[in-house]
């Protein structure tokens, strides 16, 4: 993950000094694909999306994932971070495979701030989850949810310099880290983290609760919905948009998460109040 240093003027005592300052580098993505038969192949230049350098094949396949283009990695050969240059990322399908590139009525222009920002209407981004609700859902305890946010706190070394990064982290429900990504974009975090799991062939995800650096927004419990996910815990506000889609899709969605107290927004029946329901 990059950082940038800059010189700045401080305002410091009263007076102005000169100091240096570490900036979360923000830079273009642009995600390609090559795909069809021998001899027809094409390469279109699907997305460009603004990010944080780093875990660019993990983003790329995350965002590919989530969007509906590729389902299984069986639809992939490779994905190649820098193979038409800098800040471009190539996803190479086999060859039977044609990904379905309209049904989504989208533009695939995103910034770092918004995940779904470039589609058309809220029906376009609506799909069907491709993993049932368990039927033996994972629990948690207040006490471990509440530990939550100092160790994501600790392990986020690159916003500890730079205050300008979003995280996302997965745990196990008795508190252990699994797996952490950061971004300028939230939604780049959490494409990075499922794009890990998806190239590694760890979906869907079970027993797991995923931790959001900030508030929780439509686009980010649709990416954790169609991941598996079922326990998603943010330390800022849930959009109404998120409590209504966490609530159809069955997810337990917690706000406003610190030390002491939260919000359960959908799904209490997964927050253990004994020790013997975890």
């Amino acid at each position: 993950m990059e950082v940038s240093t800059v010189t700045v003027t401080r305002m410091d005592a009263g007076r102005f000094v000169e100091a240096s300052d570490q900036l979360a580098v923000e830079e273009p993505l642009q995600i390609q694909l090559l795909y069809g038969s021998s001899g027809n192949e094409q390469q279109k230049n699907l997305s460009v999306t603004m990010r944080t350098p780093g875990n660019d094949e993990e983003l790329a396949a995350g965002f590919l994932y989530t969007e509906g283009i590729i389902r299984n990695n069986n639809q992939l050969i490779d994905i190649i971070a820098g193979a038409s240059g800098t800040n471009t990322v190539l996803a190479i399908l086999k060859g039977n495979y044609i990904p379905d590139l309209q049904s989504g009525e989208r533009n695939f222009y995103v910034t770092s701030s918004c995940g779904v920002c470039g589609k058309s209407s809220i029906e376009a981004i609506r799909r069907e989850m491709e993993y049932p609700v368990s039927p033996d859902p994972v629990h948690i305890s207040p006490s471990v949810l509440h530990q939550l946010p100092d160790a994501l706190r600790k392990q986020q070394a690159i916003f500890q310099s730079t205050g300008g990064l979003h995280a996302c982290a997965l745990f196990n429900n008795a508190g252990n880290l699994i797996a952490l990504r950061e971004d300028v974009g939230r939604h780049n975090a959490l494409d990075k983290l499922i794009g890990n799991a998806f190239l590694t062939d760890q979906l869907p995800f079970r027993n797991v609760v995923l931790l959001l650096s900030g508030r929780a927004s439509f686009e980010l419990i649709q990416k954790a919905a169609i991941a598996g996910i079922r326990i998603i815990a943010a330390i800022g506000a849930p959009s109404s948009l998120a409590v209504q889609l966490a609530d159809e899709a069955g997810i337990t969605l917690i706000g406003f998460l610190k030390p002491d107290r939260f919000n359960i927004y959908t799904g209490p029946e997964r927050i253990a109040e004994t020790a013997d329901q975890i």
